[in-house]
C-alpha cells in the first residue's frame, strides 16, 4: 500500500509523518525504516526506527531511488513499513511526474508486503489524478 500526506512546504507534513511512525512502532510486528533528506529528525524518532539519510548514498535519479529501496528491502525481510519524508526531493522527482514512480512503489509494496507512507510537498490539486486515491492527509 502507498499512502501520502500532501500539502505545501511548511504546512506540517513532517509532524504528521513523525507522529504516525512513532505511534505505529508500538503496534507493528516487523521493522520500520524512515528515509529523509537529512538526520535532522533523528531525536524525534523512536530508537527502534531505522533512519536513513538518503543523500549520503548519492542517489541522483528516480530509478536509482527505486533500486535503493529494493536494496533496503532485500537486506531485511522483516520490514513492514517505510516512511519517506520529503519524498519528491529524496526520489529526485521535484520537477517530474510522480505517477510512474508511485505505480512502481505499489508493485514493490505488493511483492514484498511493505507499506510506503510518503510526505509530498504539493497541494492535492497539483497531483496527477492517478495518485489522488493514495492521499490520507491533505494539508
Amino acid at each position: 500500500m502507498v499512502s501520502m500526506i500532501v500539502g505545501e512546504k511548511g504546512k506540517g507534513k513532517t509532524k504528521h509523518l513523525l507522529d504516525k511512525v512513532n505511534n505505529e512502532i508500538k503496534s507493528v510486528a516487523g521493522n520500520i525504516v524512515y528515509l529523509d533528506k537529512s538526520t535532522k529528525h533523528m531525536y524525534e524518532l523512536n530508537n527502534k526506527i531505522r533512519l536513513i539519510n538518503v543523500p549520503e548514498y548519492m542517489v541522483t535519479n528516480c530509478d536509482e531511488f527505486l533500486g535503493f529501496i529494493c536494496g533496503i528491502i532485500s537486506q531485511d525481510h522483516d520490514i513492514q513499513q517505510m516512511y519517506f519524508d520529503s519524498f519528491l526531493k529524496i526520489a529526485c522527482l521535484e520537477d517530474a511526474d510522480m505517477s510512474t514512480t508511485i505505480s512502481k512503489l505499489e508493485k514493490i509494496s505488493e511483492n514484498f508486503n511493505v507499506d510506503f507512507i510518503l510526505s509530498v510537498s504539493k497541494n492535492e490539486a497539483e497531483l496527477p489524478d492517478s495518485v489522488k486515491k493514495d492521499i490520507i492527509v491533505s494539508l
